[in-house]
């Protein structure tokens, strides 16, 4: 017959939390206590179970994941990171999407949650002021991955120093006439991608002695049909415009589709340059400012992983990831 969680404990000399942890994964355990704990399981054949640990600790080994899109290259990276890292520890993720439109979405009902999950990923939604109320109230841990609620974990890059490296590289280049692309029209949140990329935009050409009319901003809905009409109205209302830097890559491989309808050649009459190193924009020859969304999902997970088992939160800007200029041949020095 095999031994229960007390056996394993007193065959490893540990605590029954510890043989928990152990078994579990969960950091705060040295690697000779984890390999003294796994021996002593093995040898009296214990196996944890997960309804029985759930009762046991009131805890129910799910993670809920909020996300306005799965299908979405970047939103799909962060989840599948984040689904990957939770398994790995035996918890769960518990998916909750949501309708959204270009007039807007629906509420976030957080009640859905409650009693049903250890602690939330929020990926790449900002929240309204009553949204992030409603979901702090429900008193678990909970970390955001790209837009965030200032003074909460967030696991992002320098949407900032994104947007000013995109416009520095075509300014760079001898372009000076440069639209942008941003994501939603109402995404003003100083904590949400579009807006600190839009930021970088405006304040590079600024400084570079640029003027910044209002008309070379359209909105794209991160989507490649939004790149695709907002390119078309960019470059029926401003002509003059030489390169496009689109907020995200799927809106910029709309406006390369725009730009190729219109009888245009990128980047001989037009260049364009994304952010997110998307899986298709190599096969495009898309120039992007790439990050790596399944790390920030895994980084995610692990921040949850350590609140829920007490440990201290980071602090908000500490888990800024790293992006990379990858040049390809979507831009080039403007014909003129």
């Amino acid at each position: 017959m095999a031994g229960g969680i007390e056996d394993v404990a007193r065959l490893a000399g540990v605590s029954t939390a510890t043989v928990s942890r152990a078994l579990r994964g969960l950091p705060n355990v040295s690697d000779g206590t984890r390999d003294r704990v796994r021996s002593a399981a093995a040898m009296l054949g214990y196996v944890p179970s997960p309804s029985a640990s759930s009762l046991a600790s009131g805890r129910t080994r799910t993670v809920g994941v909020l996300t306005p899109w799965v299908s979405r290259w970047y939103f799909a990276n962060v989840i599948e990171g984040a689904e990957r890292e939770l398994r790995s520890h035996g918890f769960d993720a518990l998916l909750y999407t949501f309708k959204v439109e270009r007039r807007g979405r629906q509420p976030v009902d957080v009640e859905v949650l409650r009693r049903r999950v250890d602690a939330i990923i929020v990926v790449g939604l900002p929240l309204g002021t009553y949204e992030a109320e409603s979901l702090l109230a429900l008193r678990v841990p909970v970390v955001f991955v790209g837009s965030g609620v200032e003074g909460h974990p967030t696991v992002r890059i320098d949407d900032y120093a994104a947007g000013k490296a995109a416009c520095q590289h075509l300014l760079g280049l001898g372009h000076r006439r440069i639209g942008h692309i941003t994501g939603m029209p109402d995404a003003v949140s100083a904590w949400s991608p579009p807006f600190g990329r839009r930021r970088g935009w405006q304040d590079t050409l600024s400084r570079a002695g640029v003027p910044v009319p209002p008309e070379w901003l359209v909105s794209g809905y991160f989507d490649i049909q939004g790149g695709n009409d907002s390119t078309r109205a960019l470059l029926e209302q401003s002509p003059e415009i030489t390169a496009i830097f689109a907020a995200s890559d799927e809106m910029a491989m709309g406006a390369m589709l725009a730009a190729r309808e219109a009888g245009l050649r990128v980047p001989e009459d037009l260049s364009v340059i994304g952010v997110d190193g998307h899986d298709a924009s190599e096969v495009l020859g898309l120039t992007t400012i790439r990050q790596s969304a399944v790390t920030q999902g895994g980084d995610a997970a692990r921040i949850l992983l350590t609140m829920i088992d007490g440990g201290e939160a980071p602090d908000a800007d500490a888990t800024l990831h790293p992006t990379e200029l990858v040049v390809r041949t979507s831009t080039a020095a403007p014909r003129e």
